[in-house]
């Protein structure tokens, strides 16, 4: 991970502010024609319309190329921002995507629903199994779109054989990278040609940011993805990029802590009554637990699942009773919070996808947090009662 003061702000005379300044301005003046000319044709430094560009947006961005190994970067305006870039940008007519069948909702709704009204279309696999995968990838793709960890069942993939086969049938390997963020991986380093991360989950850390983030090294596909954040509108705030680059400082420290918790957690669970399964790859009966120290590094995430006996009620019953674990349907925040997927990141699943996920109505999913894991213990005893 790169130190802030690595990349210091720009100076001030001879003083060097500490912290980044926030740059709020939506346009910048120029003194003439020429100098427009200089900075259009990036010729000259300099910054015209903050839907193209801004200050803090791309010292944020420069931070995250650092951080996940990549030779340029860009942020966007949110996860799904960074996708639709992505996609826009590589993507035409006639074209198909080969993508894990265990993603995000939101994103298998953009890759089902709307990409097919462009005219590309998509595919599923189990990413889990590379034949399945080298077949769809025969009859012709552009991008093979996996997550390194799944949403929400923590499914781990091989990103360094996906991209070996991804490139044997001349297709780009996209990796979203949010749930192990680049403290655990580094994709393009295994092989990835783009690595994407929603900004606002652990990258972040404080549930007070919607960003996203898209990285890669190959230079010729910078200028289709940084036309595409801008003409489609998927910019970035400049007060969100600031809010970012604070939580960037702190991301190894939280991240390390919240994976020490979440284990402890995962086998503490386990032990508990009602309890009818957990699922955190650092679990000897995870499918994925013999893969999960090739993909990452240092620990098995901070994201795991447990299931309830009892259904919907009991998930009603343990949030009415563990107040102090917030129901709040994202991830990432500083604290631990739980999500209950069947009813929000995979609501618009159908009830047979969900059976084939293994979504049951009695799952919950736990954003383990940084903070003391006897206080979680002790909250979630009160939910479990």
């Amino acid at each position: 991970m790169s130190e802030p003061s690595t990349r210091p702000p720009p100076s001030l005379g001879q003083t060097v502010p500490l912290v980044m300044p926030l740059y709020s301005s939506s346009v910048y003046t120029l003194p003439d024609l020429d100098a427009l000319d200089r900075v259009m044709n990036a010729e000259a430094p300099g910054y015209i319309y903050a839907r193209d560009a801004h200050p803090n947006a791309r010292r944020l961005a420069q931070l995250l190329a650092e951080d996940e190994g990549a030779d340029w970067g860009l942020v966007t305006g949110s996860g799904m921002a960074a996708i639709t870039a992505l996609v826009v940008a590589t993507t035409q007519h006639g074209q198909r995507i080969v993508a894990s069948n265990r993603l995000y909702g939101r994103t298998t709704q953009l890759f089902s629903q709307e990409l097919g009204r462009f005219g590309v279309a998509a595919e599923y696999v189990d990413a889990n199994d590379l034949e399945q995968v080298e077949a769809a990838l025969a009859k012709g793709a552009r991008l093979l779109f996996v997550e390194t960890m799944s949403n929400p069942l923590v499914r781990v993939v091989d990103i360094a054989n996906l991209a070996t086969l991804a490139h044997r049938h001349n297709c780009l390997l996209v990796v979203d990278n949010t749930f192990a963020t680049p403290v655990l991986t580094k994709p393009l380093d295994l092989g990835a040609d783009l690595v994407m991360e929603s900004l606002t989950k652990m990258i972040s850390g404080h549930s007070d940011v919607t960003l996203g983030f898209v990285g890669g090294n190959d230079a010729d596909m910078l200028p289709a993805l940084t036309a595409a954040v801008s003409i489609w509108g998927l910019a970035s705030s400049p007060f969100d990029c600031w809010l970012a680059e604070r939580g960037l400082a702190t991301l190894e420290l939280r991240m390390h802590a919240a994976c020490q918790n979440a284990a402890r957690l995962a086998e503490w669970l386990a032990d508990q009554a009602n309890v009818t399964r957990v699922v955190y790859p650092g679990r000897l009966d995870h499918p994925d637990h013999k893969l999960a120290p090739e993909v990452l590094r240092g620990g098995f995430g901070n994201m795991l699942c447990f299931e309830l006996d009892g259904g919907r009620d009991a998930v009603n019953r343990f949030m009415r009773q563990a107040p102090g674990i917030p129901f709040s349907p994202s991830l990432g925040h500083s604290a631990t919070t739980l999500s209950h997927p069947a009813t929000t990141s995979h609501r618009y699943a159908s009830p047979a996808e969900r059976r084939r996920q293994g979504i049951t109505d009695g799952l919950i999913r736990l954003s383990v947090g940084c903070e003391d894991v006897e206080a979680i213990r002790h909250e979630m005893k009160k939910g479990l009662q």
